[in-house]
């Protein structure tokens, strides 16, 4: 294992080899610390001399890549604003069910509301309750594994936004594939009459 914990300094090959053998794409401060088994001390200076170099990116204050391999926005989305998963019109437009593909990459949070801009694209975070923070599943996206609603979920994310008067209603939702029940049943989780009225107006 290649320690940094007793050196001035590591060729950047060598780091770059160590983060590819293990697979980590993405990685926090804490994270490289115990791959490297560097002191919190040693790992901000290393981070910051690796970035100068152009090894690393930094995604944004404690979230790291490799240069070469920065993993897909999907990936990013996930890992840039936890937790969260992928859903409302980046979601439709991956499943289909509206036409165009947004600019954004679109997630719910539990948290505060977001947004982060990552080289060219933006990424939105918008909150949603506990209860209603489900209906989503792991997808592989080449070697990688990210969290994404599933078709009904992400309609009734889009829609309680449409129904909270934070979206609008786009015209053109193709809705014939999805099922009715598991659409309505995601909406009560959100417990507002206006969404659940919303849902039924479509079907």
């Amino acid at each position: 294992m290649l320690s940094l914990s007793k050196s001035k300094f590591i060729p950047p090959l060598a780091v770059h080899d160590a983060l590819q053998e293990k697979g980590v794409a993405l990685f926090t401060p804490q994270e490289f610390s115990r791959i490297f088994k560097a002191s919190p001390r040693q790992t901000r200076y290393f981070l910051e001399a690796y970035t100068k170099r152009g090894l690393l990116s930094r995604l944004k204050k404690g979230l790291y890549a490799l240069k070469e391999m920065v993993p897909s926005e999907e990936m990013i989305a996930n890992a840039l604003y936890k937790p969260s998963y992928i859903s409302l019109e980046y979601a439709l437009a991956r499943y289909g069910i509206i036409p165009e593909m947004p600019y954004t990459i679109t997630s719910v949070t539990t948290r505060i509301t977001a947004s982060f801009v990552v080289g060219d694209k933006e990424f939105s975070y918008k909150k949603i309750k506990q209860k209603a923070f489900t209906g989503y599943r792991p997808e592989r996206v080449g070697e990688r594994t990210v969290f994404i609603a599933d078709p009904e979920k992400a309609l009734a994310d889009y829609l309680y936004f449409v129904s909270l008067g934070k979206k609008r209603l786009n015209d053109r939702l193709m809705l014939s594939r999805l099922e009715r029940k598991k659409i309505l049943s995601y909406a009560n989780l959100f417990g507002r009459k206006g969404l659940n009225e919303l849902a039924k107006s479509m079907l």
